[in-house]
């Protein structure tokens, strides 16, 4: 639902226009009461989803805008800052008055599929608010601009590049699968730099036409943006794959500016869609290698049955040659093997502070580790890879297990089976970082809701408004802080708890 971008939107070129022109769909289906649209977890099972709610209020007591990045039809994009912690975030405002019911569930829809993501190249979702006339979208804020001025300025654009950029797109898409989730819009302007510089993460956005699919169940809805709709969407007919086409077109527009397929009109266009025929023969390609134009025609396979998936294209020759050599730092594996935490509110405290207040420059090193340990690209860390990871440090297979079984016991938090993003995130960082008294103010205000220097139940409540509980599991959380009993946390409590769960 709109842009993360931290660059304000021009006035759109012809060329622009054709490339970002969506394919109107209509849905009709009916919303439900505010209390269920968002869906809340009714264990206390640590991720950060549990964080994000419908919550219903004035939204300027927490936030301040300080400029407009975008506008749309049913609202605009801007650039907020949030008060308790003073960290800048993107939020999505849209008028109420302005959007079917069918726009409404496919904007919940979003914040269900998007909240319960957990991965380094897809945006962060933090709070749903709403008020009488709005609702309010509030997700990370990325100011490195769209891959799209990217493609445009050609000139700082190598292969090298391409393939890396191509193979986070993979990762996230790749993870996304593994889920059941199929992504349905994939193009340049849904893809932004987490910041300038150097040494960019790529991450997706816009998950508003993404669906959650039983496996081997087809889709028939034609959605997403013309030129880079996969031939069965035109047909009505399509799984997961579709999403592995959406990529095939865009490392093509990456690599030559231009897209595979066109047409004067959309029927045009979608008949050479369904051809398939890609053309390697401008000028533009003569500098381009041949694992380059065989990996894009690999994507581009016409028969989804015969293209490749996520899973098999990060392994192709053209991305694994192109790849970076990570170095695992080994203070970090020493940081993730040691690490120890036996409450489940101190785990969801601590994945709090490294979602919602670490900056991504802190997190850059961690990424590139988590990255690193995950082999098969499905965004989660198994004992498996964790082992092999241990293995190139010890050579002991026996110690080697023990360590990662210890890993999975302390850090595992969901009991997934794997380390998460986030549950690797925070056992991976140094702990004096993660816990430093910055940190730890700025999380507190984010609980302290009213300013008043203390927690209320009412207000751990809010915090993890992803959380159905009844109110003997509220009572039981919060006498975990409340350690005089008092009725109330003082910033003194937080902290005792933290440290003291840190020191075991």
């Amino acid at each position: 639902m709109g842009s993360c971008n931290g660059q304000p939107k021009r006035v759109v070129t012809s060329k622009r226009e054709s490339l970002t022109t969506f394919h109107k769909t209509q849905e009709i289906s009916t919303i439900k009461s505010n209390k269920s649209l968002v869906k809340q977890r009714t264990d206390f099972r640590v991720a950060p989803s549990i964080f994000v709610s419908l919550k219903s209020g004035d939204i300027s007591q927490y936030y301040e805008i300080e400029s407009t990045l975008g506008e749309g039809t049913f609202g605009r994009v801007s650039l907020v800052r949030q008060k308790s912690t003073n960290i800048s975030r993107a939020m999505k405002q849209i008028a109420k008055d302005k959007i079917l019911a069918c726009q409404r569930e496919r904007m919940i829809q979003e914040v269900n599929i998007l909240k319960d993501l957990d991965h380094p190249n897809i945006v962060n979702i933090f709070e749903l608010y709403q008020d009488e006339r709005y609702y309010y979208l509030i997700t990370e804020y990325l100011s490195g601009g769209e891959l799209f001025d990217r493609i445009q300025q050609r000139n700082n654009l190598n292969e090298s590049m391409a393939a890396n950029y191509m193979k986070q797109i993979l990762n996230a898409v790749n993870y996304c699968h593994h889920r059941n989730i199929v992504h349905r819009d994939l193009k340049p302007e849904n893809i932004l730099f987490d910041q300038r510089g150097s040494d960019q993460i790529l991450k997706i956005i816009d998950f508003g036409t993404a669906k959650q699919i039983l496996s081997n169940t087809k889709l028939k809805q034609k959605t997403g943006t013309p030129y880079f709709i996969a031939p069965e969407v035109i047909d009505q007919n399509y799984n997961s794959k579709c999403d592995v086409w959406s990529c095939g077109v865009i490392l093509y527009i990456m690599m030559c500016g231009k897209p595979p397929f066109k047409g004067n009109n959309v029927d045009e266009l979608y008949r050479n869609i369904k051809n398939g025929y890609v053309d390697f023969t401008g000028s533009e390609w003569r500098d381009v290698s041949q694992d380059a134009k065989s990996f894009i025609s690999k994507l581009l396979v016409v028969d989804p049955a015969k293209r490749m998936s996520a899973e098999q294209a990060l392994k192709d020759t053209w991305i694994v040659s192109n790849k970076k050599v990570e170095k695992i730092n080994a203070q970090n594996l020493e940081n993730l093997s040691q690490f120890h935490n036996s409450s489940k509110l101190c785990s969801a405290i601590l994945q709090l502070i490294s979602t919602q207040i670490m900056t991504q420059k802190e997190k850059k090193e961690l990424i590139k580790g988590f990255s690193a340990i995950d082999k098969n690209g499905d965004g989660t860390l198994s004992k498996d890879e964790l082992i092999q990871c241990y293995m190139d440090l010890y050579q002991d297979e026996v110690k080697c297990n023990q360590i990662v079984n210890q890993i999975f016991k302390h850090s595992d938090v969901d009991c997934s089976g794997t380390i998460e993003y986030t549950e690797f995130i925070v056992a991976f960082s140094e702990l004096q970082n993660l816990m430093a008294q910055e940190k730890l103010q700025q999380a507190f205000k984010l609980f302290d809701k009213d300013g008043n220097g203390t927690i209320s139940k009412g207000e751990l409540q809010e915090i993890f408004g992803g959380l159905a509980l009844n109110e003997n599991q509220w009572n039981s959380i919060f006498s975990e802080l409340d350690t005089n009993g008092d009725g109330v946390v003082t910033f003194q409590e937080f902290t005792q708890l933290l440290m003291k769960d840190s020191n075991k």
